[in-house]
């Protein structure tokens, strides 16, 4: 009775292959898949967006650091309106460099060598720029999962939704294209979805993460060179 039911709903969509009806029509697995696709769809652009703000912001923020830094004001004065209440990436790495820096400082009988000072120095601007780099790069990993995982989720509604309407055609007896059509275009677009999903997914990951590396790249070499100018003044001083 349910296939009699389907071979009718098959000839009468025939003449309807609008997407809210190959939607509506769709087998109930075809459909979940659908809707699992459109809903990763939604979240990669809302992703993508957020991402591609938060870069921006902290580029920009990290420009205007470097100008003050490089000004040649005071390092300590800096340290105070900036790095000791952080808001972006490259203000935390100074204001760990500084914190250990200040603390060899105030240790007695610290080592006050140019390697000692050095190393902490660096270890501590290595796990700043290591923490905030993964906060920057939440939800890459999701990203990667739709590119790879999206068009074969998408296959899977696809081949489900041809075998449902195999099964409903059989039932007809009828092979005519204007019967066959409907159920096939429904079942291929689940694919459809799933490419819609993944192909931004693929493109939008391999741009932050090209972004993402070189910023992660521009802290390091900050974070060397700030280490090199404290390692210059603790042997000063030492």
């Amino acid at each position: 009775m349910d296939r009699t039911v389907d071979a009718v709903n098959l000839g009468s969509a025939a003449s309807d292959l609008s997407i809210l009806s190959l939607f509506l029509e769709a087998d109930i697995v075809v459909k979940i898949v659908m809707i699992a696709l459109l809903l990763a769809s939604v979240w990669v652009w809302a992703i993508v967006f957020e991402k591609i703000t938060s870069l921006r912001r902290v580029e920009r923020a990290a420009d205007g650091f470097e100008d003050r830094f490089w000004s040649g004001g005071s390092l300590d004065e800096l340290y105070d309106e900036e790095g000791a209440k952080p808001a972006h990436p490259m203000a935390a790495v100074f204001g760990a460099a500084m914190n250990e820096w200040r603390r060899s400082l105030r240790v007695a009988g610290a080592d006050m060598s140019r390697s000692g000072v050095r190393d902490r120095v660096e270890r501590a601007m290595g796990v700043t720029v290591q923490r905030e780099m993964e906060r920057l790069e939440k939800w890459m990993i999701f990203l990667a999962s739709v590119g790879s995982t999206a068009p074969f989720i998408g296959l899977f509604g696809t081949v489900w939704g041809i075998m449902h309407s195999f099964s409903a055609i059989a039932a007809m007896h009828n092979t005519n294209l204007a019967v066959v059509a409907p159920g096939i275009a429904e079942a291929l677009f689940a694919t459809a979805i799933g490419l819609v999903a993944a192909i931004p997914a693929v493109l939008a990951y391999n741009k932050l993460s090209t972004d993402l590396a070189r910023f992660a790249a521009r802290l390091e070499g900050f974070g060397t060179e700030f280490g090199a100018i404290l390692s210059r003044q603790s042997e000063e001083r030492a």
